[in-house]
């Protein structure tokens, strides 16, 4: 099939990039490009062939999986499904949700003031805890718990130490859109499917620097923290797909080992 490779149009509607891919592959489905049953070009490919990065196709793909047109099947790639409009009446647009590096935006914007003020504000028995919460994220990483319900618990305690009910409300509200945004909620399964748990050591230092009243040091070790997790998040898929490939190499080595008939 003739490829649409272009580099994507600055269309000026403060839309985002991924947004305009997503737009871009949604055109591409309905006009016959591919057909249901259809693995799209790898990321690589499609980073190339729009002049965008991965992580911008990554946003564009959960998007249209979101919506049920794409599946990722890890280790192999992205499928169609469904192709918009198909069984309706009208056309299908591309439906947008916030996604977690969106969310991670805005966490960089508040959580950093948030920690900067809990240097100032926080109780001695809120730094206690702050530690309690860092040594039981430990805990359950290692016996394959909820480590991220204690997470949770970790930033909301934070965010209550900075003496100021608005910032408990957006951090409050960011979380909540953590757990209830769909395009959020499901590359997340997909960090928790490969095994990425909180970082112990990168919480023990936001812990550490609230103790010693340093606002500076809180703001950089909070913002280093969830720029990491940024990170986490772009190759949680791809770190499920090599696990899956070494699987399927393991496999294939035992099937056709010496003996293995």
């Amino acid at each position: 099939m003739t490829s649409s490779s272009q580099t994507l149009p600055d269309v000026g509607d403060g839309s985002r990039l991924y947004q305009q891919l997503a737009r871009r592959l949604l055109a591409d489905l309905a006009g016959g490009r591919y057909a249901v049953g259809d693995r799209l070009p790898p990321e690589r490919e499609l980073a190339i062939e729009h002049d965008v990065s991965r992580p911008t196709v990554r946003e564009a793909i959960i998007a249209l999986e979101v919506q049920g047109l794409v599946e990722v099947r890890v280790g192999s790639g992205a499928y169609v499904v469904r192709i918009p409009g198909a069984d309706r009446q009208t056309a299908e647009a591309p439906r947008f949700s916030i996604t977690a590096f969106e969310l991670m935006e805005a966490r960089l914007a508040i959580e950093g003031e948030a920690a900067a003020l809990a240097a100032l504000h926080a109780r001695p028995d809120e730094l206690d805890e702050l530690d309690r919460l860092v040594a039981q994220i430990a805990s359950e990483n290692l016996r394959d718990g909820d480590a991220y319900a204690v997470d949770q618990q970790f930033h909301m305690l934070i965010a209550q130490a900075t003496r100021n009910a608005a910032l408990v409300d957006s951090v409050a509200r960011l979380w909540e859109m953590r757990a209830s945004a769909p395009e959020s909620r499901l590359l997340l399964a997909k960090a928790r499917a490969a095994k990425v748990t909180p970082v112990v050591e990168e919480h023990r230092v936001i812990a550490q620097a609230i103790r010693a009243r340093d606002p500076a040091a809180a703001r950089a070790a909070m913002r280093g923290h969830l720029a990491a997790v940024i990170d986490h998040l772009l190759f949680a898929t791809e770190e499920a797909a090599v696990e899956e490939a070494r699987k399927a190499a393991q496999s294939t080595r035992a099937r056709f080992a010496p003996g293995a008939d």
